[in-house]
């Protein structure tokens, strides 16, 4: 069990009405910040049994909207319910479900002899939309699996953006609020010690910032609030050199550097190209693990692991051949080496423990960096690294090179979450900053209650991680993008 400060009290998860996204950052940080196991205390595997691993994560994400009686804000899961007959809204009750059914699944594959592994990333809209709902049968049955020591070893929880905001467009003064805001409102609802076991995380469509700015202060945001790595899309990242990668089933140590020349690094899990729902689905990264070998990092020789992730309820595939493939990789495994040798699941966090403890230093891990900014230090070099100079490259790269952009790569790049959404980004710049322009003053100030306690902030803090959600700019233009304009409206009548 991980130690923390015992003397922290549990946090309410609703007040006022609102999800507990912030007053007490002081706490979570002194939470989150520790370097000890998290699953090398309890895993039941053994390193030297083990020749390939992989890793399945399941991305779980309903927007929030005004859509309630009197234009309430609600869950669209909720207005799903409400208006069967619309769209593909038959599917409310499959969703509901999809949220849920880990809980019963896991217990189920262990009480047989399994030895599961899955990794759960809920965005903080989706929790809030499922209290709301007054759906505690399906947090309860997540408290399960994680809260019950039993079933610790099975389950990882990854950290994500609280509103499931895309970084690269998102203000980067409001990126650290996105990752505590969720940190707290996970606390509330699970407890201070499964927080502490939250060391991934998953960044929103696998949207990773190339802008040498918004990468370095995501990178920096996310060890201030205690990660040690994050999940990456393949085709997101390059080597140094701007090559694609040729070791993708090994960590890599992501290196963000920014116009000041300063830089920082985090370990990266990488996520392979392909469908994603149908890869996790048909359970296809235990397939493709049992193809590979032990493969070298520095001195030490480790399996290699095969990371995935895909939505965990969206798809004919998802919502029906998922739970039959996932049980019969596990039931496979058991036939196979009783599911603790050759080829097995882990956690992203248990992988990168046992690997270090081998004797695997990060720095020793093979090197990337976001997609094109190798053609910008090509042009900036690094003992003259100023941001007039990184400019400049910018500017001449976009003049000479009509694919280079800096809006950052996705598992979505056939959409741009920037172009013909100026409808939507202009008012979520204007609300971003006239809430930091009100607020980060007052921080400074010496006063008995924190700020971001008070129940103002707190609302305005709601609608502005609100307005970033990624679903206003998905669907094009028309209802989501109304909806955007609502919260926008309500924000600035707050302020």
């Amino acid at each position: 069990m991980l130690s923390f400060p015992t003397t922290l009290s549990s946090l309410p998860e609703i007040i006022d009405g609102l999800p507990n996204i912030s007053g007490w950052e002081t706490e979570v940080l002194s939470v989150v910040n520790h370097d000890q196991s998290v699953f090398l205390p309890t895993t039941n595997i053994r390193l030297e049994d083990v020749n390939a691993v992989f890793a399945i994560a399941l991305h779980m994400h309903q927007p929030t909207i005004p859509a309630g009686n009197g234009g309430t804000l609600i869950s669209n899961l909720q207005y799903m319910f409400e208006h069967p007959n619309e769209g593909d809204n038959h599917n409310a009750d499959p969703f509901a479900y999809c949220y849920s059914r880990m809980g019963d699944l896991i217990p189920e594959l262990v009480s047989q002899g399994c030895n599961p592994r899955v990794m759960l990333d809920y965005s903080g809209n989706l929790l809030w939309g499922l209290r709301q709902m007054g759906r505690s049968d399906v947090l309860d049955n997540l408290k399960r699996i994680t809260c019950d020591r039993n079933y610790q070893p099975y389950v990882e929880w990854l950290g994500t953006m609280w509103g499931h905001a895309v970084i690269p467009s998102t203000p980067i003064a409001d990126i650290k609020l996105h990752i505590i805001a969720w940190q707290h409102h996970f606390a509330a609802i699970f407890g201070w010690e499964a927080l502490a076991r939250v060391k991934g995380f998953s960044p929103p469509e696998m949207h990773l910032p190339n802008h040498p700015d918004a990468l370095f202060e995501f990178v920096k945001a996310l060890k201030e609030c205690g990660y040690r790595w994050l999940l990456v899309q393949e085709h997101s990242v390059e080597t140094l050199t701007g090559q694609s990668l040729t070791h993708k089933h090994l960590p890599h140590c992501l290196i963000a550097r920014n116009s000041q020349g300063e830089t920082i690094s985090i370990t990266a899990l990488i996520k392979t190209q392909g469908s994603d729902t149908k890869l996790v689905a048909q359970m296809q990264p235990y397939y493709e693990a049992k193809t590979l070998s032990k493969q070298q990092i520095g001195s030490v020789f480790v399996p290699p692991i095969v990371s995935q992730i895909g939505d965990g309820e969206n798809g004919g595939v998802m919502m029906n051949e998922f739970p039959s493939a996932f049980k019969q990789a596990w039931w496979d495994m058991v036939n196979n080496g009783g599911g603790k040798s050759g080829v097995v699941g882990m956690c992203g966090t248990e992988y990168l423990e046992f690997i270090e403890a081998a004797g695997c230093k990060p720095e020793d891990y093979p090197t990337c960096q976001p997609v094109g900014q190798h053609q910008i230090w090509e042009r900036v070099s690094p003992d003259n690294c100023q941001p007039e100079a990184v400019e400049n490259a910018i500017q001449e790269l976009k003049q000479i090179n009509s694919n280079f952009h800096l809006d950052g790569a996705s598992w979505t790049n056939h959409i741009s979450w920037v172009k013909g959404y100026e409808n939507v980004l202009s008012p979520m710049y204007q609300l971003s900053s006239s809430f930091h322009q009100k607020f980060d003053q007052l921080q400074q100030t010496d006063s008995t209650e924190p700020v971001t306690r008070q129940s103002h902030y707190r609302n305005l803090l709601l609608h502005n991680l609100l307005l970033q959600t990624s679903c206003f700019r998905y669907w094009g233009q028309g209802a989501w993008t109304d909806h955007a304009r609502e919260i926008y409206q309500r924000g600035e009548n707050l302020l």
